[in-house]
């Protein structure tokens, strides 16, 4: 297989973006709540397991901690550092008394936990980094238990199309990553096998005052270009500044403009038996407790 994103180089950028990351990520944040506000979907149900895939610093994994007191609260992220700067955020009394969640550091593409273990699994701007969504889904169906909710975000293909062009007219090489539609985003979550999944989206418009400020911020996020097919070398002046003249051309009375698209989906986990879309075809998986087995007496 031909792997779209450099994971080491996605690893290693927002490893490097731990401390400066909340500080950044404002708009992350706003997306972040808004997605929380989903939880309502659950009711007067008390989940037991909550797994937060990517969590970043995770601020949504202690929000969740504070909802669900009770609840076993799970913070998973590929890179190490974040997680360590989500604990050095915890107020000490907390670690003591219990009241902190746990942290694990792996891949969202493959997760570390135990088949049907997890009853509401959110995940907010994570899985633009991930090429293979129908297979993201299915590990999430995997570890969800049946009745069990989904909840995610990602961005779309209109974010940071005013980058997209700018760097379009310096060079061929590709500066902004490909985002999935809506449409896509929805498509995989029913070939996972995914139970009434409603989507929704979002667009923003954020204004800076030059190409280097919104740079700058993108790499305070750790949302640099991690294409594989990406220039190795840096960017040169001219390239640059071809960039930012063409970019000079969109400039409003409130700087230069900067689309996100995001895009919100909840679905549920099917019950056992219920089929994932493989090749054109549905395939179904029974665990074998749920087969009758006649015996001869």
């Amino acid at each position: 297989m031909s792997f779209v994103f450099d994971s080491r180089h996605i690893r290693r950028a927002f490893s490097r973006s731990a401390t400066s990351y909340d500080a950044a990520a404002a708009l992350q944040h706003e997306i972040e709540s808004r997605l929380l506000e989903s939880l309502d979907y659950l009711e007067d149900r008390v989940p037991q397991v909550v797994l937060d895939v990517g969590s970043g610093p995770a601020r949504a994994a202690a929000a969740m901690r504070k909802r669900w007191p009770k609840a076993q609260v799970v913070a998973l992220d590929m890179a190490l550092p974040m997680l360590r700067e989500s604990r050095k955020r915890t107020p000490w009394w907390q670690r003591t008394v219990g009241a902190d969640f746990a942290r694990v550091c792996a891949d969202a593409r493959a997760l570390p936990l135990a088949e049907s273990s997890v009853d509401v699994l959110f995940t907010n701007l994570c899985l633009q980094w991930v090429e293979d969504l129908p297979a993201a889904f299915a590990g999430f169906r995997r570890v969800l238990k049946p009745g069990g909710l989904l909840l995610c975000s990602t961005f779309g293909p209109d974010t940071l199309v005013e980058l997209r062009e700018a760097f379009s007219a310096a060079d061929e090489a590709p500066h902004v990553s490909p985002f999935a539609s809506i449409a896509q985003f929805g498509d995989a979550l029913m070939a996972a096998g995914f139970r009434d999944p409603v989507l929704d989206r979002d667009l923003f418009v954020l204004d800076y005052p030059d190409l280097p400020a919104l740079m700058r911020e993108l790499r305070a996020m750790g949302a640099t270009n991690a294409l594989r097919t990406r220039r190795h070398t840096l960017t040169g002046r001219m390239r640059f500044a071809a960039a930012g003249a063409a970019y000079e051309k969109l400039r409003r009375e409130a700087g230069l403009p900067a689309t996100w698209e995001a895009i919100y989906a909840h679905a549920w986990a099917p019950e056992p038996g219920a089929p994932i879309r493989m090749g054109g075809h549905d395939v179904a998986s029974v665990p074998v407790s749920a087969i009758p087995i006649r015996r001869k007496g």
